[in-house]
């Protein structure tokens, strides 16, 4: 069958599909798992919620791209309004405006999923293989100089005098020419999501994308899912426009995201049966640090992670005290426009700052969130809880100290938290009362959180677990998970390709209960 995509104005009556295997999202989970399925010869259906869009679209207008490529276009939040969730609604997924950062999982990441969790066929010699060929598919290689703006030199920098360890940032580019414009899409195809490497090799293979599709409801005999109902949506009002697509498939992948999956399988009924669907949510929530400089910093130019401080990833304890760590440190991209949103402060005092565009710039770091949070339904509306008290609250200040320190040293002239009361320092000397006088608390900080994990949890048992090690939903024959809701925790580190390895296990999985 010849492969194509199809959007709201091609699916021009309502549609029903046979197929092996039905893919609910076209991001790094459902793409990778997909062409693996295609390519080996099964007849494979994707369905998409967002819209197909080509490098012609990505016109590099920051209002424009938040609109096409963000599921909440900039706007849906945690349910107190503190943490900005981030993800895809497009052809490609969040792949299409992530920063292309492409970490293989920690070794002590998956140890410890192994033995805190009892994960199987998920170790460190298990993903080797896959992340060699995803490495090689999506030309991954280690960040060169040339694309060092000038934060990410004063990174390296500033790690190098106090003593941090760092490195070059695995990337997934080729080509690239270092517009900035990484999170609005890549108009030159250089970043190599999975928009321009998975997904075209899948319709080559014969696979069919459905955007602008809606996955609502399941039909399902006994164990079985025996139908897949959607909805096309009107592109410009995300509104249903009358038409449905309806799937037929052997198998059926949910590949809908960290955060969309949970809600599916929520608005599916499966909570009643597996307590912990929507439990055990992780989201890396990001304190970022603004700082003025003398010299021109221009931080929306060039690519945005290209050397990164890890000497931070795992936490270190004294006793069982919290005493530092738990996260990543890297420069911040931000474009104009996003940094006006984040930058404190409004009238003159915020016209002040943004004449100062091409000298700010700034520092983010990935926490590593170690108390859960969780998804639930009220009414269809789904709320996000996301704590930042207890361990969380103790990482983003030692983050936020971190962070001036290094700006200071490096030759910030002022360092600005982005809290409500405009807190700033201009000494090192003044870095720990002014973190201690933060108030890390909704309406103080917005803190995005662009890489959800858990809420669909994998384990043996279905008591505290929601996929077992195949990946397959406990309880049922053919319905199985492939993106990072399975995750027992987050990664420690950008997820993408942890992600994509995870559904190269579970493609083999799939594969095997089609035979």
């Amino acid at each position: 069958m010849t492969g194509r995509v199809l959007g709201y104005r091609e699916i021009a009556a309502d549609v029903v599909e046979q197929c092996d295997v039905c893919v609910i999202g076209t991001g790094c989970g459902g793409a990778t798992l997909g062409v693996r399925l295609a390519e080996a010869g099964k007849d494979v259906v994707f369905l998409e919620r967002g819209g197909a869009y080509t490098k012609e679209d990505f016109d590099q207008r920051e209002d424009n791209m938040l609109a096409k490529v963000d599921g909440g276009r900039g706007l849906d939040m945690s349910d107190d309004g503190s943490v900005q969730r981030l993800y895809g609604n497009n052809v490609g997924g969040a792949s299409v405006h992530y920063w292309a950062d492409s970490y293989r999982t920690p070794p002590d990441r998956l140890a410890h999923w192994a033995q805190e969790y009892g994960l199987t066929g998920h170790g460190e010699a298990d993903l080797a293989p896959h992340f060699d060929a995803l490495e090689r598919d999506l030309s991954v290689h280690e960040a060169e100089p040339r694309y060092y703006n000038r934060m990410n030199q004063l990174l390296k920098l500033g790690a190098g005098r106090l003593g941090w360890r760092g490195a070059p940032v695995p990337q997934a580019r080729k080509g690239c020419i270092g517009s900035g414009y990484c999170q609005q899409g890549c108009a030159y195809d250089a970043k190599q999501s999975q928009l321009v490497t998975h997904l075209p090799r899948a319709v080559a293979a014969g696979a069919r994308v459905y955007a602008d599709t809606e996955a609502r409801a399941l039909e399902m005999t006994g164990g079985k899912v025996s139908t897949l109902a959607a909805a096309v949506l009107d592109r410009g009002t995300g509104m249903p426009n009358g038409r449905s697509v309806r799937v037929q498939a052997k198998a059926l992948v949910l590949a809908a995201g960290g955060y969309g999956s949970p809600v599916f399988l929520l608005r599916n009924g499966f909570k009643a049966r597996l307590p912990a669907v929507g439990e055990h949510t992780y989201c890396n929530p990001c304190p970022m640090t603004h700082a003025i400089f003398d010299e021109e910093i221009v931080m929306f130019r060039n690519i945005p992670a290209a050397w990164g401080i890890d000497h931070f990833r795992l936490a270190t304890m004294d006793g069982d005290r919290y005493a530092e760590g738990g996260y990543l440190l890297m420069a911040n991209q931000l474009q104009p426009a996003e940094l006006a949103a984040v930058l404190p402060g409004t009238g003159a005092s915020h016209r002040a700052l943004m004449t100062k565009l091409r000298k700010l710039g700034g520092a983010i770091s990935w926490i590593d969130d170690v108390e859960e949070g969780s998804v639930s339904l009220d009414g269809d509306r789904a709320r996000y809880q996301v704590p930042l008290g207890g361990g969380n609250e103790l990482r983003i200040r030692d983050a936020f100290a971190k962070q001036a320190r290094l700006l200071l040293t490096v030759g910030a002239k002022e360092v600005l938290f982005g809290d409500q009361r405009d807190t700033r320092i201009t000494k090192v000397g003044e870095i720990e009362r002014a973190v201690r006088s933060l108030a890390i608390a909704p309406g103080n900080f917005v803190f995005a959180a662009p890489h959800p994990a858990g809420g669909a949890r994998m384990g043996a048992d279905a008591r505290t677990s929601v996929v077992g090690m195949d990946h397959r939903v406990h309880g049922t024959d053919n319905l199985f998970v492939a993106d990072p809701s399975v995750f027992p925790t987050a990664p420690s580190v950008d997820p993408s390709l942890t992600i994509m390895a995870f559904a190269c296990v579970a493609a083999a999985h799939v594969k095997a209960s089609l035979a």
